[in-house]
């Protein structure tokens, strides 16, 4: 076994740094360098170049310091390096670190801190430092801070081997074997010191060592070294003692054992014996040296045999400049150079120490670092499992589930919560949600937005089914009523009832029917525009035609009040010529409409866009809005108001002469339905079911329209037609004279006897009538039904 202090020896001594052995372990001892006073501090110093064999401390890379100092071994940096890059592959982002304190402990986790730092995607749960001569309390203190952050399972350790099995101890004393995922550094290496009986606690531990090979010439000439053939070694005789533990002369000072050394022992036989891991290292930084030195002798003394003047003249950047350029095959095989900074190429072998049913615990190769990263994943075991098992994690936050995005914590780049992507929005990347668009909602998952699905009110729909069935009830008894009319067309009663304007109100009354169906089936430019044109045509027309009934009727009491001749314009080609003046008024509006908005249709994604967007539904509708429905239908409600002032006028008519008692009550009950209809029309403007309610609320209220006129004018006649046709029997004709003397004596009858002088009744009703035998019940039957049309 070589000591470090008989290798030491073997380097050149520095005049600016002193070179010092620390305490490292038995099997493996480390050789570092202490730094002294910068050679630069004292330019009158002689500069001698260095090659270190074991020195791996990181800021002796520093060129502006140790300028003049090369190693053959990698620096803890390219270890750092290393470490980060097996962590990454393991998909670990929160780690902890553990160093033991000291240039070895505290550089390399320095190096691995900000090599990780640089990397990105790694963060550092907690960074502990285990003090010199730490006692089991500041162990046990050390797994408890660890514990604090418990996702952080993942540990880069870099320390002695004293701290790692310490460490080791408490874990187990912890109760947390198996919890913590241990990567080594070389310190660790391959060792089974740090970890004996404690190989539960270190099952799974990733270790690095750098790369390399046992040395057999080196076996041969160590093991062959005896007392006798020794010259070289002033330490070995001390080493012969420890080695075979017996005394050699009485002047020993080894005092724990009387067994005297014969000298015959053999190393490697009457001892176990390893080869100490740094002998490639010390063979390579010789073999530099020599290199360089005989590179140097090359071309400072070309044809010298020696050494020239001119290589004794030479100072130590001259022979530096020749020690970085030197390049050839180690003893290991492996291709030994310098960087700028005077480091050799970073190579390590990964170890994974493991545990089977079948075979003892023992360290695995399970990779190499060779300026990048080749890890056999699919070798790795870990605590608790088998080698197919995946790495456990070890990380600050779970990973968010799908359509949530990352909410990071300040300062700590690896943490996060989790915020589901809400309302309308999906996950864009993993940090942030962004709206769909006004037409769009989220997919299920929030990873995309998806079209909004287009509905409209289906025939098949509550809110469709009972105005349907109104209207179709309607339209059946609409068209029964026209038909009786066309089939009794020269009755009397159909006559007196005014036929022309019959139709035209029954033909009205069959479009307020129609656009129940109109209204329900789905939209398209068509139908669209014979919406615009349907939707108040049917009650123009119908309103159209009651208003020139009564506003007739109007005018004939009114005039025959005064006089005995007839107004004007109460023939039935007037009254149809007045009628289509009022619809062509609605009709002009319908035009000029749709001048100046053709009709089209829209999907309105507003009317039902629900909070919860699997709610919502994109409804087809036609292009009118709220406004123009009732614009369009503003002018009907003209004429039905109109209508409804005139048959409040005419309401003392006596109902013998005329209709307008039917007709008033017909427009009593219209008006009612409609004041209903308006505040529940806009009432549910921000409903989500306004297609809906709007649409049925629009059509039952025509279809009741429609209903009343239908049921108040109509029914009664139709009734008299059908099964009382003794009634529907032509009567004596009667001047128009006749007729309003009649009407206005029957209106003045009507009055309270105290408010007409006594017998005034009496003469007038003697005086407007000629002599008639007939009975005052008889006169009333007769002019209702004459061919006079009131």
């Amino acid at each position: 076994m070589l000591w470090c202090g008989e290798i030491i020896k073997a380097e050149p001594e520095v005049s600016c740094t002193d070179a010092v052995i620390t305490s490292s372990p038995a099997d493996e001892p480390r050789c570092h360098l202490d730094v002294g006073p910068s050679c630069s501090e004292e330019p009158s110093a002689p500069t001698i170049p260095q090659i270190s064999y074991a020195s791996t401390a990181p800021e002796l890379s520093d060129d502006r310091r140790y300028d003049f100092f090369s190693r053959v071994v990698p620096p803890d940096s390219f270890q750092a390096q290393a470490m980060v890059d097996i962590i990454r592959s393991l998909g670990w982002s929160y780690v902890s670190t553990i160093a033991s304190e000291g240039s070895y402990g505290e550089k390399g986790v320095e190096a691995f801190m900000q090599l990780s730092k640089e990397a990105g995607g790694i963060c550092i749960a907690q960074s502990l430092r285990i003090p010199h001569n730490s006692k089991q309390e500041d162990y046990d203190k050390t797994i408890q801070q660890l514990l604090e952050t418990q996702h952080s399972r993942a540990v880069v350790i870099f320390a002695s081997e004293e701290d790692i099995r310490g460490v080791l101890n408490a874990t187990k004393r912890a109760n947390q074997v198996g919890h913590f995922l241990w990567i080594g550094s070389d310190s660790w290496g391959a060792k089974g010191s740090p970890i004996h009986q404690l190989e539960e606690v270190a099952v799974g531990a990733i270790t690095i060592l750098p790369k390399r090979s046992s040395i057999k010439g080196f076996d041969e000439y160590f093991t062959g070294l005896t007392l006798e053939n020794n010259r070289r070694n002033v330490w070995f005789a001390e080493f012969w003692e420890e080695n075979f533990d017996c005394r050699l002369l009485s002047s020993s000072k080894r005092e724990d054992t009387s067994r005297k050394c014969t000298g015959q022992e053999r190393i490697g036989i009457d001892s176990r014996y390893e080869q100490e891991g740094k002998v490639q290292f010390v063979i390579d930084g010789v073999y530099a040296m020599a290199y360089a030195l005989h590179s140097m002798q090359r071309d400072l003394c070309p044809e010298y045999p020696g050494i020239c003047p001119d290589m004794e003249a030479a100072e130590g950047k001259t022979l530096l400049k020749y020690i970085r350029n030197a390049s050839f095959n180690g003893s290991a095989g492996t291709s030994v150079m310098f960087n700028k900074n005077g480091d050799a190429p970073g190579r390590y072998d990964l170890f994974q120490f493991q545990t089977t049913n079948n075979s003892d615990p023992g360290y695995k190769a399970v990779g190499q670092w060779v300026e990048s990263l080749q890890l056999r994943v699919e070798e790795l075991q870990w605590p608790g499992g088998d080698g197919e098992d995946e790495a456990p994690i070890s990380v600050c936050s779970l990973p968010c589930k799908v359509g949530e995005r990352k909410k990071r914590v300040k300062g700590m780049p690896c943490c996060w919560h989790c915020e589901l992507c809400d309302g309308y929005q999906y996950q864009h990347d993993e940090t942030s949600c962004r709206l769909c668009a006004y037409n769009m909602r989220p997919n299920p998952n929030r990873t995309a937005c998806q079209p909004i699905p287009i509905v409209k009110l289906e025939w098949s729909s509550p809110w469709a089914v009972i105005p349907v069935f109104l209207a179709m009830l309607g339209i059946v008894a609409t068209i029964f009523v026209m038909a009786t009319f066309v089939r009794h067309n020269d009755t009397p009663i159909v006559r007196a009832s005014g036929r022309e304007l019959s139709y035209v109100l029954l033909t009205g009354i069959f479009l307020c029917y129609i656009i129940t169906f109109l209204m329900i089936g789905k939209p398209d430019a068509g139908v669209c525009a014979f919406r615009r044109i349907f939707l108040g045509l049917g009650m123009c027309i119908s309103y159209a035609a009651l208003l020139t009934k009564t506003n007739r009727i109007y005018r004939i009491f009114e005039q025959g009040k005064q006089t005995v001749t007839a107004p004007r314009f109460i023939s039935p080609t007037s009254q149809i010529a007045i009628t289509s003046s009022l619809i062509c008024v609605q009709l002009l509006g319908v035009l000029v409409w749709f001048a100046v908005d053709p009709p089209n249709t829209v999907v309105d994604y507003d009317e039902q866009k629900t909070v919860n967007p699997v709610l919502a539904r994109g409804v087809l509708k036609c292009d009118i809005t709220d406004l123009q429905i009732i614009c369009s239908l503003g002018y009907s409600i003209l004429l039905m108001v109109t209508c409804t002032v005139y048959a409040i006028k005419t309401r003392d008519v006596p109902e013998d002469f005329n209709e307008a008692k039917p007709i008033g009550f017909t427009m009593y009950t219209t008006c009612i339905v409609w004041l209903a209809f308006i505040p529940i029309f806009f009432g549910t403007a921000q409903s989500a079911e306004k297609l809906y309610i709007q649409t049925t609320t629009l059509t039952i209220s025509m279809n009741l329209s429609a209903s009343v006129a239908l049921g108040m004018l109509y029914m009664p006649k139709v009734y008299v037609i059908l099964f009382h046709p003794e009634l529907n029997v032509q009567k004596r004709k009667r001047s128009f004279k006749a007729v309003v003397t009649a009407a206005t004596m029957s209106s003045r009858l009507s009055q309270k006897p105290s408010e007409r002088p006594n017998g005034e009744a009496k003469t007038e009703l003697c005086e407007s009538q000629p002599a008639d035998p007939m009975s005052q019940a008889t006169k009333k039957t007769y002019v209702s039904y004459n061919n006079l049309r009131i």
